[in-house]
């Protein structure tokens, strides 16, 4: 019998997840760290024993470390991975979770000493081979994401059913800062009656039915058959099933010839190696003079470049072999490989915490539903922690989100 190595988490398997390793010198080593970290870090560590550490206050966040050994263990093996995995099985809780990861997102650069950053080369682990993002690479990291269950995405999303940051004016509901946006990009690539699009990535069809509500006939591309189910079905019910078709194919492979071409935070899958296809392929679809609506998950240009080669826990459990790209990124690639410019921007990170905050208090508040669908309490942990880790660093800047406006 073959052995399992990737998690699935819709199927409850998570291969070696709850028996730490072990590396004693190193677990030293990282307990000296961490210590080091925390010493004026604004939160409070408890261990089993009562020692408390920190520099927090009384209302500062509580990290309670309830075993330390597997802990440290599991930091000094693989810090990007062993923090997260630690959480997923309750070596350390925190009722605070976004708040706490707030606080290291902060000093992310300043928790190892800069000698011992020298060393990452040496001792990070390097993406897998099988996660590249080619034609067959990509449909099997798209699988492992975004076909866990339609029904699970439904739990904690609005009624748009739109995973990617809304746009609030400080008094929306999400549904409406959620169109907001989708108008944004639309708006950014000139979509109106009679116009000829094509959308990267579908998601469950909300900018689709929006374009095509327009006037706009849609052709949209998705790798997930799960998504492209729910979004023909969505589609049809809007009423719009005449002007939006979806296919089940790699943006490599579309042939057709547009006025407008729209994405929503599908590039962070791409990987830096294709961002130049992809840009690529923007510009031979569109018509001369017309215009790509892009939205994007960024980061600054250092930090992306310093972990362009790192494997983290976020590819291991949530995203494999995505990238997020550094505005400079996308500016440079335009510029090198296509004939479009960018004509306007909009940035609106702190929108990305408050969409992930909405989103994480409503799958705690219905993790009931979730776990009817036979979802287990590693995947409950697994994805709390994914919402408050991506909210912290939206909160802090080392994430941001941009709209972009381009013309051909």
């Amino acid at each position: 019998m073959s052995t399992i190595e990737l998690p699935r988490p819709n199927q409850g398997i998570w291969p070696g997840l709850h028996h730490p390793p072990r590396s004693p010198w190193r677990a030293g080593i990282a307990e000296a760290l961490f210590r080091r970290a925390v010493r004026t870090l604004p939160i409070t560590v408890v261990l089993p024993g009562g020692e408390r550490f920190g520099s927090g206050g009384p209302d500062a966040p509580v990290m309670r470390v309830h075993r330390p050994a597997a802990f440290f263990h599991r930091l000094g093996v693989d810090a990007k991975i062993g923090f997260g995995e630690a959480y997923m099985v309750g070596d350390w809780t925190c009722t605070r979770p976004a708040d706490l990861l707030t606080s290291f997102a902060a000093r992310l650069t300043t928790l190892i000493p800069p000698q011992l950053q020298l060393l990452r080369r040496w001792v990070e682990r390097r993406h897998p081979a099988t996660e590249r993002n080619d034609v067959v690479g990509s449909r099997q990291n798209v699988h492992r994401h975004y076909d866990l269950s339609n029904d699970l995405f439904a739990v904690f999303l609005d009624e748009t059913m739109t995973y990617s940051s809304a746009w609030f004016d400080g008094t929306d509901s999400l549904p409406a800062a959620q169109l907001r946006k989708i108008d944004g990009v639309l708006d950014y690539a000139g979509v109106r009656s009679g116009s000829r699009v094509l959308e990267i990535g579908t998601g469950w069809g909300a900018l689709a039915i929006r374009a095509a509500r327009r006037g706009a006939t849609v052709t949209s591309l998705t790798l997930s058959a799960e998504q492209k189910a729910l979004a023909e079905q969505r589609v049809s019910a809007a009423g719009v099933a005449h002007s939006v078709d979806v296919h089940l194919r790699d943006y490599r492979e579309e042939r057709g010839t547009y006025d407008a071409v729209v994405s929503v935070e599908m590039i962070e899958a791409v990987g830096s190696e294709y961002w130049p296809a992809y840009f690529a392929m923007v510009d031979r679809s569109l018509v001369p003079g017309g215009r790509f609506g892009l939205q994007s998950i960024t980061m600054p240009h250092d930090r992306m470049l310093a972990s362009a080669a790192s494997y983290t826990w976020i590819h291991k459990y949530i995203f494999p072999g995505g990238l997020i790209p550094s505005v400079r990124a996308v500016e440079d690639t335009v510029r090198d490989h296509t004939r479009m410019r960018i004509e306007a921007t909009r940035e609106f990170g702190l929108d990305y915490a408050e969409t992930l905050r909405r989103w994480r208090e409503r799958f705690h508040d219905r993790w009931e539903d979730v776990a009817a669908l036979g979802f287990d309490e590693t995947f409950r942990r697994m994805w709390e922690f994914y919402l408050a880790y991506s909210e912290a660093g939206f909160r802090v800047g080392y994430l941001g989100v941009r709209q972009f406006g381009m013309v051909k």
